[in-house]
């Protein structure tokens, strides 16, 4: 399979991707939650057509560039998961929700006059969810009495209508064992739901409550009262998941080829493949910036542009110039970003070149 790529390459396992779209799908079909996967993970018109085949019943973007994107493509069911905070960007959405159905989210009095604006500009209501805070301390109000106020606040703004509450519980991520992660999803989606009990109390329907990222979604048969789950990265998989026991190296559908180009000294290697491939995230519960497949000892401890630097034992593994090797990335959501398209394979053959539609459209 290496053989067939330029280095660095960024390939995608098909029939792994896939799986791991339908098995999400599966359970949150079990579960009686609707899928509106996020595409930040991916930013392909290819893969998120592949998500809506499985059952999804929208997408979920990070920003209007993507959403923009998205809707040219055809798809018409977008929520935008971010603030509208600006006149550039009431005005995209505008156009957009000319187009396609879009929800969005706000926090503040200002983000949601910004689309009640529009709204009203456009004749109707847009549909709006309240973030609340899930934990991490990003967007979002605080759960229960703050929540409330806000809606209760923005509830007479003509332009919008609150149709749900979203949250994002990402300190999900630095949990330690897996009953720590199902407790941090259960507990997401109670205070969800008790928050959503009670604007509902105070005659504000919320019908849906939004929440679950992919590791709590693996547990969505125990989100009691969310009806929608915005799962991304379980697409793919990376070394987030894999480094906590959550997946296995054979569920991790992106990988990176790359080339050992420098054998320096005893123990160090350095390859074609640096920041501008892999990225400099790191990860709570592995170290370095990756794992080699088929060497998982190797760490890569260092990260210049264009290099990679590899630090391991020479009685135990022997690498050599020109040799290939597969990595798994830390980060498996910034790499499409950085390329143009990715190499999707089946079964160790490259079947197509996968265009990253969406690259760059950050705002």
């Amino acid at each position: 399979m290496v053989q067939t790529v330029s280095t660095p390459a960024v390939i995608v396992d098909l029939d792994i991707a896939e799986r791991n779209i339908h098995s999400m799908a599966e359970e949150a079909r079990k579960a009686g939650i609707r899928h509106r996967p996020h595409i930040k993970s991916h930013k392909s018109v290819y893969f998120a057509r592949k998500q809506l085949e499985a059952g999804s019943t929208g997408i979920t973007c990070a920003k209007l560039g993507e959403a923009e994107v998205m809707a040219e493509a055809g798809i018409d069911d977008i929520l935008i998961a971010f603030p509208i905070i600006g006149e550039d960007k009431k005005e995209r959405l505008y156009q957009l929700a000319q187009k396609v159905k879009v929800t969005t989210v706000a926090d503040s009095v200002e983000g949601a006059t910004a689309v009640s604006e529009v709204g009203e500009r456009l004749g109707r209501r847009i549909p709006l969810y309240i973030e609340v805070d899930g934990g991490i301390g990003r967007c979002g109000r605080q759960p229960g009495e703050d929540t409330l106020q806000f809606a209760q606040r923005i509830q007479s703004l003509p332009g919008i209508e609150i149709t749900g509450l979203l949250s994002y519980a990402g300190q999900i991520y630095g949990e330690e064992s897996r009953e720590e992660i199902r407790s941090t999803a259960r507990q997401e989606a109670a205070t969800l739901k008790n928050t959503a009990d009670l604007l509902r109390e105070a005659g504000i329907d919320v019908p849906v409550v939004s929440g679950g990222s992919s590791l709590s979604s693996k547990f969505a048969g125990e989100l009691e009262g969310v009806t929608e789950i915005r799962a991304g990265n379980y697409i793919f998989h990376d070394v987030g998941q894999l480094s906590m026991g959550m997946i296995t190296v054979d569920d991790c559908a992106l990988r990176v080829i790359t080339t050992v180009v420098s054998v320096p000294a005893p123990g160090r290697a350095i390859i074609d493949a640096g920041s501008k491939t892999l990225t400099t995230d790191t990860m709570p519960f592995s170290k370095g910036f990756g794992y080699i497949v088929e060497h998982p000892d190797i760490e890569i401890f260092k990260l210049n542009e264009e290099h990679g630097f590899l630090s391991y034992d020479p009685a135990s593994v022997s690498l050599h110039i020109g040799q290939h090797l597969t990595i798994i990335p830390n980060h498996a959501c910034v790499l499409p970003n950085l390329c143009d398209d990715i190499v999707g394979f089946r079964r160790g053959v490259p079947v197509e070149k996968i265009r990253i539609d969406a690259r760059g459209k950050n705002s």
